[in-house]
């Protein structure tokens, strides 16, 4: 018996260019959290499960333990999410998509299960350390040698990876999800937002709603803005098509690598390439 992780690269995801099943969400590989659904397979059955696709508990037990061999299909596009294989039965069901799982397919695809993976925290899990004169006024998950520093203000559910530095003097507010090997410092406002590994965002920046992808430098003063004036939902061009995000507050989606001036200023909704840099005081009106 066996889970398959069947990678995934999904081109709506740019200037994300990871595979999906790599990502790290609420501190945890996209795959594993998919492994995590299947905690005993019975028979000598295989489940391959692509990594774009996260089974609702729910439906992964039905999967686990369906009679026959099946497959599950998304109508939307055809893709073939999860297929399930047991020796020496005949036939192929397919099942339909339910409601409560999640498919990945676009960068607030991201947010929305980070946001309901920190959410769901109830405890704290400190495995670093905590200085005197930080506050954490919610639960926070905290890796091994990590701090977090005095003046440091945590509201709400968040996720810091191992070996971070965190302040001093910053405030983050739940629910956010900091990589492994990250640097958060003075004078720093991280909202509902998901940072990848190596990320340092080192003083006098704001990013809220915002994903921000492994290897980013945020120069000083780099600020994301997420609130359009209007007060409508943020729409993301895609194919030459302008898609509703369904988010009122939608701030940038930062590919791997990227480096900014500073006092670089990025409109909200807009997108940085990975490896692309900024200059000094440059306004990011338009996604590059």
């Amino acid at each position: 018996m066996a889970v398959e992780i069947i990678a995934a690269k999904v081109p709506s995801l740019w200037p994300i260019t990871a595979e999906v099943n790599t990502i790290k969400v609420g501190g945890i590989r996209i795959a594993d959290l998919i492994l995590s659904r299947f905690p005993a397979l019975p028979d000598n059955r295989t489940v391959a499960v692509r990594g774009d696709f996260l089974p609702s508990l729910e439906f992964a037990a039905l999967l686990a333990t369906g009679a026959g061999n099946c497959v599950v299909k998304d109508a939307s596009d055809g893709a073939t999410l999860a297929e399930v294989t047991i020796p020496g039965r005949l036939g192929v069901t397919e099942l339909p998509l339910d409601e409560n799982s999640t498919r990945i397919r676009h960068p607030w695809d991201l947010l929305s299960l980070n946001e309901r993976l920190v959410g769901a925290m109830t405890s704290n899990d400190i495995r670093g350390t905590v200085r005197a004169g930080a506050t954490l006024d919610g639960f926070v998950k905290l890796g091994a040698n990590s701090v977090i520093l005095p003046g440091v203000y945590i509201e709400g559910n968040v996720v810091i990876g191992e070996n971070c530095k965190i302040g001093p003097n910053c405030y983050i507010r739940g629910n956010t999800s900091i990589g492994d090997k990250c640097h958060v410092g003075q004078a720093v406002e991280i909202k509902n937002s998901l940072l990848g590994d190596k990320v340092s965002v080192g003083h006098l920046s704001y990013a809220g709603d915002s994903v921000i992808c492994d290897g980013v430098n945020f120069g000083a003063g780099t600020i994301i803005s997420n609130l359009r004036h209007d007060g409508r939902n943020h729409r993301w061009l895609e194919n030459q098509e302008f898609l509703d995000t369904g988010r009122r507050k939608f701030g940038a989606i930062i590919g791997e690598g990227v480096h900014t001036g500073i006092h670089t200023s990025i409109y909200p909704g807009r997108s940085l390439a990975a490896g692309s840099c900024t200059t000094p005081g440059e306004v990011v009106s338009r996604s590059k």
